[in-house]
């Protein structure tokens, strides 16, 4: 036992539970990283499980998500430890702990520049780097040739859950339900000859809106749902993947800047799935 009396022996690492979520919010802002003012129920609503909490002397000091997606893929995120506390081996500790939630799957993440060596060191590799987008969007927008931009309704999960489970490496209905559903959160579906070629969410978060996930078929879906979940005259955050040149141009265009990077790694194969329709990520912390 070390002299040092916050010596990760005394570290209390137990499940979080969305009463928690505030604290770790609180540090993703903290951080610059923007989270959704709602995010809590929908990321909890997958996998209530799936959350971990370092404590010392019932105080809380550091937090890791392991969040499950079926048997095969699991997705790491929030992976935080209070500033003025790094350095004393809370983090791994945590880490350690959130991971083994995951069990044999395949477990993917977001990682920020800094932990990326770390992160190969604990078996990860990169797939694409993800740049987050941000800035008051501009240009004219262009008019569909065909097909129409259409408001999410309750009774219209099925095609988008069927639309997202083309675009995603695992099947999250749980998620989804509440992502669409949640108070204050857009949904918009792109619809050409009566298919869904597409759709988008933005949410209202700390320092601005967030766009995510933008999933569709082509650029010009992908335009026409960008201009109709960009909020007017303010300010968006877009996760971009840099792997999809659409994607990026589509930002550009719109007068979005970039800004930092992460990078998209996985311990392992995953479903395949339409990386080319992924024109924003849903998330950073649940992928």
């Amino acid at each position: 036992m070390s002299d040092d009396p916050r010596h990760p022996d005394r570290l209390d690492i137990s499940r979080a539970t969305l009463d928690d979520w505030p604290v770790i919010r609180g540090w993703a802002a903290d951080e610059g990283w923007n989270p959704g003012v709602a995010d809590g129920v929908s990321f909890f609503a997958q996998d209530p499980d799936g959350f971990f909490l370092g404590r010392v002397d019932g105080e809380p000091v550091s937090a890791v998500s392991v969040v499950n997606y079926g048997d095969a893929y699991a997705f790491l995120g929030c992976y935080l430890v209070r500033p003025d506390l790094r350095g004393r081996g809370y983090g791994i500790a945590t880490w350690n702990t959130g991971l083994a939630h995951a069990g044999g799957r395949t477990v993917g993440l977001d990682g920020v520049v800094a932990q990326q060596d770390n992160y190969r060191r604990s078996g990860f590799e990169l797939a694409h780097r993800t740049v987050r987008f941000t800035g008051t969007p501009s240009g004219a927008p262009d008019a569909p040739a065909d097909g129409v931009v259409t408001v999410y309704r309750a009774g219209d999960l099925v095609p988008l859950f069927a639309y997202d489970n083309a675009c995603y490496p695992a099947d999250r209905a749980r998620f989804l339900e509440s992502w669409l559903s949640t108070e204050g959160h857009v949904v918009r579906a792109r619809v050409v000859g009566g298919r869904v070629t597409g759709y988008g969410v933005r949410r209202e978060a700390h320092d601005m809106p967030r766009i995510g996930p933008l999933f569709a078929d082509t650029r010009d879906d992908a335009r026409a749902l960008f201009d109709a979940l960009a909020p007017a005259g303010r300010p968006v955050c877009l996760d971009v993947p840099a792997s999809n040149p659409d994607a990026v141009e589509l930002a550009q265009e719109r007068g979005l800047v970039p800004g930092f990077e992460t990078a998209r790694m996985y311990t392992g194969p995953v479903r395949e799935f339409a990386a080319e329709r992924v024109f924003g990520v849903t998330t950073l912390e649940l992928g």
